[in-house]
């Protein structure tokens, strides 16, 4: 029997799936540096509120049968800007985008991953879920304060680590007679890496959370007298990491201290710590989430995490490992 439609001369067709770029609102200057890292324009989108602070977004240029990647931090106003996320993966899934790859450098409500106690939402499963039933196949974050959250998801996941961009500052603007720190327990493994990485100490600080917004230190493990310490941690919003240097220094560590911290939300607690607390010498930060000019201070180092985006996102679309990326 022969084929309805038999297949033409020349064989089958391969199909090509352009990598695109797109931005949400909330950060769209990392995404144009990401975009210019890779080589390609950033698509066309537009983000509105109307009157009534409904959200709406619009896709305004053919997609269908690209494989897309949409930029878009959920920080601070948090609600809007995962709206929006949700409502651009639901546009692109309209429009026939071959793929939907959904990089969020700064997750929302990950530190409300579990019922601390009785009759409370696990907010970081609400948000998996939502991402994942409007219809995206793959989720990208940086330094998520648990990594469990990953096994929120069905769908593949890369828990990214600012662990490169760090660990390139630091052999490039070096402190004498160093020691990483590590602010909980929960941070130990990735300072660990950072210690061995920049063949420093590693000190341990174990504390005790007294309120959401506050955490206090009740004994170090490891050596911190005649060090300086580097204290490693995931984000700084109330800034109660900046609070913990008592601990260290009536331990013995001497000189200024430098924070190396991925997400700066820095509510205004903790901007009055980083101008009043004269041990503090720097506080060096990415750009996962934007800060604007009010939150800018002369102790505020900020380091791009472009590269480190572009090339996980290449690999992805190039069906390449990332691990070498992140080590």
């Amino acid at each position: 029997m022969q084929p309805l439609f038999p297949a033409p001369e020349w064989g089958f067709m391969m199909i090509d799936h352009p990598l695109r770029i797109f931005s949400g609102s909330s950060h769209p200057q990392l995404a144009a540096e990401i975009a210019s890292l890779l080589g390609v324009e950033l698509g066309l989108s537009t983000a509105e509120k109307f009157p009534d602070s409904e959200s709406h977004v619009e896709i305004n240029e053919v997609v269908r049968g690209q494989d897309i990647f949409i930029i878009q931090p959920c920080s601070i106003p948090v609600n809007d800007n995962f709206m929006e996320l949700l409502l651009f993966i639901d546009a692109f899934r309209r429009a026939s985008a071959h793929t939907i790859n959904v990089v969020i450098p700064y997750f929302p409500y990950s530190r409300q991953e579990r019922m601390a106690k009785g009759r409370e939402a696990i907010s970081a499963r609400v948000i998996a879920s939502m991402i994942e039933a409007q219809g995206a196949r793959r989720v990208i974050f940086v330094d998520i304060h648990n990594p469990a959250i990953q096994g929120f998801f069905t769908i593949p996941v890369d828990p990214i680590n600012a662990l490169p961009v760090f660990i390139d500052y630091f052999q490039k603007n070096p402190i004498e007679n160093a020691s990483i720190v590590s602010p909980d327990v929960g941070r130990t493994a990735i300072a660990g890496k950072y210690a061995e990485r920049l063949n420093l100490p590693l000190v341990v600080m174990h504390k005790r959370r007294m309120s959401p917004t506050e955490t206090k230190t009740t004994h170090i493990v490891g050596d911190i007298k005649g060090h300086q310490p580097i204290i490693i941690d995931d984000m700084i919003a109330s800034g109660s990491v900046l609070r913990q240097l008592d601990a260290l220094y009536d331990q013995g560590a001497v000189g200024k201290a430098c924070f190396a911290i991925t997400h700066p939300i820095l509510l205004p607690s903790a901007l009055k710590t980083l101008a009043q607390d004269d041990r503090i010498g720097k506080l060096v930060v990415t750009n996962t989430i934007p800060i604007p000019v009010e939150k800018m201070h002369p102790k505020l180092e900020i380091i791009s995490i472009a590269p480190l985006l572009a090339d996980i996102i290449h690999r992805i679309y190039e069906d390449e490992s990332i691990t070498p990326a992140l080590y």
